[in-house]
Formats: C-alpha cells, sequence, structure tokens
C-alpha cells in the first residue's frame, strides 16, 4: 500500500488535537486542505478515522490503533531530528523525561539542578506521572527515558532498565497509634487498623498488594491517594497507618511526626532505575544526564 507520508503527517495532528481548525494551524495550511487529507487516506485505508460532530472531533477504534503506530513514528523521527541537532554542541536541546512526582522530589532534583549548572541552555521537561503509565510513554517515544519504580514488569523487549538505586519500603503511623510503638506486630495484625495507600495505578500500590497476598492478608484501604506527600501528611494527623518508601520519611522522622513500626513480615528491596527505549535514539543532551545519574 503506498501512501504519501503527508496524509499521515495531517492525520497525526488531527489525532493529537482532535480538531481539523488546530490541525491547519499547526500545518500552516487550510482547514479544507485538512479535510481533504483525511477524506483521501479513509479511502485509501478503506476505514472511517475520525467520527465528526459539528466541530467535534473522535477518533474510531480502527483511528485510536493507527494513531498509536503513528504518534509512536512521529514521536521516533522527532527524536532523530534532535539527536542529529544535538551533534555538535550541547548549547540548545531539551531533555525529556517521564517519572513520578515522588521520584523527581526525593531522588532527581539533585541531579536536575547539578545538570542545570553544567548545561544552563538545555531545557529538562519532566511528565509526571505514576511509573507503569511512564513505561507507556516511553513505548511510544513520548519521553527520552524514564525513572521508574521497580517491580517493572518484563516482556516488552524493546525496554531495558538499568537499577540505579536501592529502596526500602516499610510501614508508618503517626501519634494516635503511639500504643503501637513498642510492639512487634504481625501483617496479620494490620487487618484491625485503618490504612491509608496510594492509587491502584502506582507501582508501590502493585508491590504492596502482591507482598500481602503472599502473606496471605487482606487490607482495603479505607483512603486512596495520588500523592505520596498527602499520604504521610494523612499519616501525621492519625488517620490510619500507610506503606511507604524509606526515603520520603526522613524528615518527618526527624521531627517524630511518625514513627516505623516494627512489623515481623519485612517488605523485600526493591529498586528506582532508569529505563531506556532500545529503538529510539537517545540525544547527547539525554546522555549527559543518565551518566550523571550512574556516576
Amino acid at each position: 500500500m503506498n501512501i504519501h507520508f503527508e496524509l499521515y503527517k495531517v492525520f497525526y495532528y488531527v489525532g493529537k488535537y482532535l480538531s481539523f481548525s488546530q490541525a491547519a494551524h499547526e500545518l500552516y495550511i487550510s482547514q479544507s486542505a485538512v479535510s481533504q487529507s483525511i477524506k483521501a487516506l479513509e479511502e485509501k485505508l478503506s476505514t472511517k478515522l475520525f467520527f465528526r460532530h459539528t466541530k467535534k472531533v473522535k477518533l474510531t477504534s480502527e483511528g485510536k490503533l493507527l494513531f498509536e503506530h503513528i504518534e509512536q513514528a512521529f514521536n521516533f523521527i522527532k527524536a532523530g531530528e534532535r539527536s542529529l541537532q544535538q551533534i555538535h554542541s550541547l548549547e540548545r536541546g531539551e531533555v525529556r523525561i517521564g517519572a513520578s512526582d515522588t521520584i523527581c522530589k526525593y531522588y532527581l532534583l539533585p541531579f536536575f539542578k547539578k545538570f542545570h549548572e553544567l548545561y544552563p541552555s538545555i531545557k529538562i521537561h519532566v511528565t509526571n506521572a505514576p511509573s507503569p503509565i511512564c513505561t507507556e510513554l516511553l513505548k511510544k517515544g513520548s519521553v527520552d527515558i524514564s525513572i521508574i519504580n521497580l517491580p517493572f514488569k518484563k516482556g516488552n523487549q524493546e525496554l531495558e532498565y538499568k537499577e540505579i538505586k536501592k529502596i526500602q519500603d516499610v510501614f508508618i503511623a503517626g501519634e494516635n497509634f503511639k500504643f503501637l510503638k513498642e510492639k512487634k506486630l504481625s501483617l496479620k495484625e494490620l487487618e484491625n487498623y485503618p490504612f491509608l495507600s496510594l492509587q491502584k495505578n502506582s507501582t508501590t500500590r502493585s508491590f504492596f498488594e502482591d507482598f500481602i497476598k503472599k502473606h496471605h492478608v487482606s487490607i482495603v484501604p479505607e483512603f486512596e491517594l495520588g500523592s505520596i506527600d498527602l499520604l504521610i501528611e494523612l499519616t501525621k494527623i492519625g488517620l490510619g497507618i500507610s506503606f511507604v518508601m524509606l526515603d520520603t520519611i526522613k524528615e518527618a522522622l526527624e521531627k517524630q511526626e511518625i514513627f516505623i513500626l516494627d512489623i515481623k513480615e519485612k517488605p523485600p528491596e526493591r529498586s528506582i532505575g532508569l529505563l531506556i527505549n532500545k529503538k529510539i535514539p537517545i540525544p547527547i543532551a539525554t546522555q549527559k544526564l543518565i551518566d550523571l545519574l550512574f556516576c
């Protein structure tokens, strides 16, 4: 099937913005030309790609499938262009990273500071999302690299994981539960207390559920939150017990706002690491950041 690349380019912009007028603006062509291109592509593919209702545009199921591939292709092309632009200098460019709020705040900030000192003209663009979503962003080429929590579910041979740092998870509580301070608890006993947790789309939540399942324990959280900082704050005021990374609570521990529960079944160590897509060329600026992470 011989289809001109320009038709896919128009399709990409309409699919990205779900707007014929916005696509026309981005491509510097008329809205009529956009409509004609989409019509030509649909005819060549014998497939309807968009639903059109007045000014609203939606991808059909076939359109969504095609867009996933076209989006990835465009991101790969952009990554290649950026690599070429940065061959001779590091005086301009951009580093695109996928990482959760927690990883950015408690791990990456010193590296961002150092990188900015070394390469002040290079922009750092961070997409904040849970680790599973950062993995998907990398697959699509929307970011150059992702910094994620393990466990990373292998299965995609295009992705490669490199461990950066070991992390330890702990159970914590506030002063409302001070009667548990000197007590050695079994994991099973935690079923008797209110529990706070991160949302289900997080790697930490999945890790926690796998851990308690192996010990035949069932804990249903009373609060599910999207932010580790909010989780810690609610633990401080005594709303329940939480499961968090040790690195995130050092300040609260020093101030004695919370304490670590002594649980017989210790969670295994896991790690924070770098995830790369072997199909995407890593721009020079991004490689410099990677070098800092492993130096």
